[in-house]
């Protein structure tokens, strides 16, 4: 959990990195935006990067964190598959901004942050493909597609939310979770 220092300085990070892009933004403009010194910033970050990555980090430790604990309640596999794509769609449309400056600007992280980013998003897969398999061998989902594919296209389609969805839209967080939830089991029946 960060400080309420750090905090400001993602906050302020986040909206300008989603505002004007990683590259257009300074040092300076992230400081004065969170209202600190410079020290202060590099008391938490040591570059712009690692600032970049504590973002994602936050969002997918959240994300993860929901996913382990709607598992742990051991409901049937399409409860779980429910609760794990609304607890998704939900912090994801909460937290496009966070969610669409990770995605424009991924490239941007070191090879040692890739690393990282890439083992804990594929622990997600994996965790998730899980479910769906069980699902699949129990006889309560089809398995005409094969789980990987479901997975894939489920999670796409939350990748894609801070492309087309809007806060002051027509839907609210959760009624586009029922939706997606709902898209996503229909095809696994």
């Amino acid at each position: 959990m960060p400080s309420a220092t750090e905090q400001k300085i993602i906050d302020a990070a986040v909206r300008l990195f989603a505002s004007q892009g990683y590259d257009a933004t300074s040092v300076q403009e992230i400081v004065n935006a969170a209202g600190i010194t410079k020290g202060a910033l590099y008391h938490y970050f040591r570059a712009k990067d690692d600032l970049l990555f504590e973002i994602y980090r936050l969002l997918i430790t959240s994300q993860s964190a929901d996913m382990d604990r709607i598992i742990a309640l051991g409901l049937p596999a399409g409860e779980t598959v429910r609760e794990i794509l609304a607890s998704l769609v939900v912090s994801t449309a909460e937290r496009v901004d966070e969610t669409a400056v990770f995605v424009r600007e991924l490239h941007r992280l070191g090879e040692d942050r890739m690393t990282e980013f890439r083992a804990e998003r594929r622990r997600y897969h994996e965790t998730f493909l899980a479910v769906v398999e069980k699902g699949q061998a129990d006889g309560e989902f089809s398995s005409q597609v094969p789980a990987d594919t479901v997975v894939r296209i489920a999670l796409g389609v939350v990748n894609q939310l801070p492309m087309w969805f809007r806060p002051d839209g027509q839907k609210t967080p959760a009624q586009l979770a029922s939706e997606i939830a709902d898209f996503v089991l229909a095809g696994l029946r």
